[in-house]
Order: structure tokens, then sequence, then C-alpha cells
């Protein structure tokens, strides 16, 4: 039987009811039940709303020692924010092992408990050789997700994970894992850092924005992502603020709708992708704005900016890298 090594981080598997007591990561694996060569890692005991930058930095560094040991990983966390570490585990730890992200939507004192049937699938899915070099995997509700694609759909849904405009890598059935699909590139062209200390704004444009939120994007920052209307559009009076700021930090354009990449030559009138990206704009391509804002965050983390102002080939590069037309 493959080694696994389980990360436990907290979340609503973990809950002791609707308030802040957390099981251990022990007592969380004791309501699988089974035979599995395990090695518990109890990480921590948060939601994971309130993670940070330093935990899944520190997070990464033992899963790259776990893996470089031959151990596949499966991590467990609240769905909150799985969608973000997945992705971030993905840039940061590059290997052939697998590694699966799950946790749970509701409960454990709920009817209908998931949490025990999404761990049994994700250590299924990090256990399994077929399941190498797929990039980090999200598994949830036996379907089994690319990092990158994924997202939370739903509030309260034991289906929440979905990706879309793709569909998942593959399914769970009767504990085996079935792989259909498999990503044509890993997540990043080369390993990825992770720099706690790096801020990336997120401004997500509305009906009638005049930008206010733009004048907060000051030098606290190193890099933004605008979640625009559409597939990549902004209101015309907006060109200018927007163009400012990417003279200074890069600015990465997504679309606020969640699936689709934004696109770049369709439309040509102020305030349009065409417009935005002559005006110094990167294209996110196919991520999703929160998604972006992860990986701008690792590339200025690991060296895409610098006293002589920042490295946007490098960063179109990278963003180019996943949106599927085969070019870096």
């Amino acid at each position: 039987m493959a080694r696994v090594t389980v990360f436990t981080l907290g979340g609503t598997i973990s809950a002791r009811g609707g308030d802040a007591a957390r099981m251990s990561g022990q007592e969380v694996l004791a309501e699988l039940g089974g035979d599995h060569d395990i090695v518990l890692n109890d990480f921590r005991r948060v939601p994971s709303s309130t993670l940070t930058h330093a935990d899944l930095a520190a997070l990464a560094a033992e899963i790259r020692a776990t893996v470089a040991a031959g151990s596949g990983v499966v991590v467990v966390q609240g769905t909150d924010t799985l969608e973000e570490t997945a992705f971030l585990l993905d840039l940061l730890c590059t290997t052939e092992q697998p590694i699966a992200v799950t946790g749970a939507m509701r409960r454990p004192d709920l009817p209908g408990a998931d949490g025990p049937a999404n761990l049994a699938a994700a250590l299924a899915v990090a256990a399994d050789p077929a399941c190498r070099d797929l990039g980090v995997l999200v598994v949830l509700a036996d379907e089994i997700h690319a990092a990158r694609l994924a997202r939370k759909s739903h509030t309260t849904s034991v289906a929440t994970f979905t990706s879309p405009g793709a569909g998942p890598l593959g399914t769970v059935v009767e504990g085996e894992p079935r792989i259909l699909f498999r990503p044509a590139v890993p997540a990043a062209a080369c390993p990825l850092k992770l720099d706690p200390e790096v801020r990336v704004a997120l401004v997500t444009l509305s009906l009638g924005d005049r930008g206010e939120l733009l004048d907060a994007v000051d030098d606290r920052f190193q890099g933004l992502v605008v979640a625009a209307f559409g597939a990549g559009h902004a209101p015309g009076w907006l060109v200018e603020p927007l163009a400012e700021i990417a003279r200074r930090i890069p600015v990465v354009l997504a679309s606020r709708t969640g699936g689709g990449a934004t696109l770049t030559d369709t439309y040509r009138s102020p305030g349009s992708e065409y417009d935005l990206l002559h005006h110094g704009l990167i294209p996110a391509g196919p991520l999703d704005p929160a998604k972006a804002r992860i990986l701008l965050h690792t590339l200025l983390s690991s060296g895409a900016a610098g006293p002589a102002g920042y490295d946007r080939p490098r960063i179109t590069a990278a963003f180019t890298h996943l949106n599927g037309s085969g070019l870096a």
C-alpha cells in the first residue's frame, strides 16, 4: 500500500458543532475507519478563511519535503479557500507525486456528513500511481478536478466544486480513481516561490463604477488584478486610471464571470479588452480573478519585479502558458 501523508488544517470537516472548536487530525482520520498507510501532520486547526500566506508557504515547504521522500499527499482544509490553496500548491510544489486537496461541506454532527467519503476518495487518489503527473488535484463528491480549474460554485451543496468550461479530470468509483483527461501542461513552466510580504490587490468592477477603489492601489501593492465585466471590459473612463497603474505595477485583466477566457481582439471600443491590453494590462486567460491573483503573487515573489520595473513579458508568458493555445 502506497504511503500517504495527510496534512490537516481544520475547516468544516473537523468542526465540533457551529462554534470555533476543532477536532484534531487524529480524530478526523478516526471518522474514516479502514486500513491505510498514513502519516499524519496535524498542521493547523483553523477555518480556511483565516489561513495566511505565511501558513501556506510553510505548508508548501513541508509538502515539498514529503513528496521528495516518495509519499503522496492529502491536504484537508475548509472549502472557503480550498481552490486557492490547491492552485497555490500547484505552483509551488512541482512533483510527479499525487497531491489531493479535500474538505467537507457538512459538519460531522449533521446528517449526511460528507467528510469521511471525501477523505477516503482523496486518499485513494493520493495513493494511486495512475494519478501521478496530474498536478495538484481537488477531490470532493467523488470527482477529481485540476486545481487550476476547480472553484467553489455553491454555498452549501456537497457538489459545490466544479471546473467551468472543462469538467473534472476523472472520478472515484468504488474507491478507485478513474482518470479520463490529463492537463496539457503543468500549472507553472518552472517552480515558483511565495513571499508572504508581497501584496497583490484584487478589485472587482461593478455597474456605474467610478474607480474609487483603484485610488487605494498605492505603493503598498506590488500588483493588481482587475475582475472586469464579461470577456474583459471596463467603463471607458477607467482606461486611463488603469493604464496609469499599469505603468507602475503589473495589472492583470480577468473576468468576474468565473468561466471562460478573457478575450484579446474581439471588441475594440474604449474600455474593451483590446483597448485595455494595449494600455499595458495583461490578460488572465482562463484563470478566474482569485487564481490570477495567486499566479501574479508567486511570479512577483519569484523575481518578476525589480528596481528597473516589472518583467511584463515574463508575467504575460506565465499566463499564456495556461490558456490552452500551446504558446508560452
